[in-house]
């Protein structure tokens, strides 16, 4: 592959970061693709087995300074994609749904990395994703949830952008993760070794006393953590982060929508907001594209609190005392619908 490309053209995405090489991948991948893309994975990225290498001193002199940026940070299974997806509009924003690049970052920092040199990537990742396809649109990025932890420095980086903390509520997010089975199970479980990893974890604890837990209590630790984490959030940054809770999203997306964009500055008339909250993104799952609408996810949740609720309920009791014990608020301030 070519050493150097044309990174003026927006369409090649910094898709991962050799920390050893101080490198960045570059993949070919249009609006098209990320927009029907999952997630920017290699999964979802069909340039993913060709990208181009260029180190990354390379790479920030021919990358034009990008617009606006903002980000969603969120807790999982709370519809971060759905909102993500309705929020790609051409001239308006362009949205990134988990770019693994940011994900390389953590792990480099799991491995030992040095926090400044740390920072000084993030920084330069920022601006290399951040490439609009059109002139004045914003960027919105939707990092993983793996990426919480570096969200303070992504804000403190970013002084001019925007955060929604985008949560399903407890007793939502443990059944999600209860009906998802084995998988659901285990990723929690790595969720929490990272979160420890991070130091985003301080609730009254003895190391081995994570070891004891359920796979579902494991799921609250968790939750709880990110409930901590947003709360911080929204206490450095109160004129920047709002906090929106996934229901909430789904029972009222015009309302929603109108005030994200107030909150990110887009250009977006009513009925243009009108349009979106009354669009097929919200009768259609996120992730596959098919048919799914809000009943749908009603009664998934019904079927999985009824199938689950005797782990579930026992679970929220305890987490709730936990959280309590640790001054953590289940209902975080500064709602974007206040």
């Amino acid at each position: 592959m070519p050493l150097t490309a044309p990174l003026t053209d927006p369409r090649w995405l910094a898709h991962r970061y050799d920390a050893q090489a101080d490198a960045v991948h570059f993949v070919s991948a249009d609006r098209a693709a990320r927009s029907s893309a999952t997630f920017l994975t290699d999964e979802f990225l069909p340039g993913a087995a060709e990208p181009i290498v260029i180190p990354r001193s390379d790479a920030l002199p021919q990358a034009a300074s990008g617009n606006a940026v903002h980000f969603i940070f969120h807790s999982a299974y709370c519809c971060s994609t759905l909102l993500a997806r309705v929020l790609d509009r051409p001239g308006v924003a362009s949205t990134l749904k988990e770019p693994v690049i940011l994900n390389d970052l953590v792990g480099w920092r799991h491995r030992g990395g040095a926090p400044a040199r740390i920072g000084e990537v993030l920084d330069s990742t920022l601006h290399l994703l951040t490439r609009p396809f059109e002139a004045g649109e914003a960027t919105i990025i939707k990092p993983s949830n793996v990426v919480n932890a570096l969200a303070p420095a992504m804000l403190a980086l970013r002084p001019d952008a925007k955060a929604v903390l985008l949560y399903a509520p407890l007793r939502v997010f443990l059944t999600s993760i209860a009906r998802k089975g084995m998988w659901g199970r285990l990723w929690v479980r790595d969720l929490l070794t990272k979160q420890l990893a991070d130091g985003m974890v301080d609730l009254g604890f003895e190391p081995t006393d994570y070891l004891r837990l359920t796979d579902i209590q494991a799921a609250a630790v968790g939750w709880i953590a990110q409930a901590d984490l947003f709360a911080r959030l929204v206490g450095q940054f109160p004129e920047r982060v709002r906090t929106l809770n996934s229901e909430t999203l789904l029972a009222e997306p015009a309302v929603a929508v109108a005030a994200l964009t107030a909150l990110y500055k887009l250009p977006l008339m009513a009925r243009d907001v009108e349009a979106i909250a009354r669009g097929g993104e919200f009768a259609r799952n996120a992730k596959d594209g098919s048919a799914y609408a809000a009943t749908d996810r009603v009664r998934e949740q019904d079927d999985g609190a009824k199938l689950h609720a005797d782990e579930v309920d026992k679970v929220v009791v305890w987490a709730e005392a936990v959280a309590v014990n640790a001054g953590v608020a289940l209902e975080p301030s500064a709602p974007l619908l206040g």
